[in-house]
């Protein structure tokens, strides 16, 4: 797998944190013209935490995953590049499907344990289901999920950025990119071992 293919994968996995990152960036906009001093206190601690807990949580699930997944790398790994695609596939087409839900995710600004462990192991559980695909892939999983724990610390900061502007119009379309991202890399995975 290249550096632009393990980019490529931290960017989709993502999309997820980047979609609630967005909510929240939208909810301290909200709060911050209820309450403007406080909130431009709280703005960019808001930030870098809400940017910690996912890029940690991002970081660590698919080292979890992988670990899962060699205890059966032996018993599947002549269908090894099936499971990668159908895992990818199937994690990218659940992205998609709840990109298209209508659904409005409550404004909260809090960022403290109780919330944020919540949501970070929510947003990471595709990572999760990653770190599985990596082990059939047999790759240098810490490396990888330094990659997508910096990547998601990045994208979860800008998300928050961008709801407290622009609010969260962007989100859906975000996480819909992250599962088209997935699916074609899970699609490339199948082609190439086919080939």
């Amino acid at each position: 797998m290249t550096i632009i293919e393990i980019i490529v994968i931290a960017i989709g996995v993502s999309m997820d944190a980047f979609a609630v990152a967005i909510c929240k960036g939208l909810s301290i906009a909200s709060s911050k013209k209820s309450q403007p001093q406080m909130a431009a206190q709280k703005k960019h601690v808001h930030f870098v935490t809400i940017g910690l807990y996912f890029g940690l949580f991002q970081a660590i699930m698919p080292i979890i995953g992988y670990m899962l997944g060699v205890r059966f790398q032996l018993v599947v790994e002549n269908v090894d590049h099936w499971f990668a695609f159908i895992l990818l596939s199937g994690i990218g087409a659940n992205m998609i499907k709840e990109a298209m839900q209508i659904e409005n995710e409550s404004l909260n600004d809090k960022t403290d344990f109780k919330t944020m462990i919540g949501l970070a192991i929510a947003t990471s559980i595709d990572a999760l289901a990653i770190g599985v695909t990596f082990a059939f892939l047999r790759i240098n999983i810490f490396t990888i999920s330094i990659i997508i724990g910096i990547i998601t610390f990045v994208i979860s900061v800008i998300g928050v950025k961008i709801g407290s502007r622009v609010g969260n119009k962007y989100g859906k379309k975000a996480e819909a990119f992250g599962g088209i991202v997935l699916i074609i890399i899970g699609i490339k995975t199948l082609i190439n071992h086919l080939k």
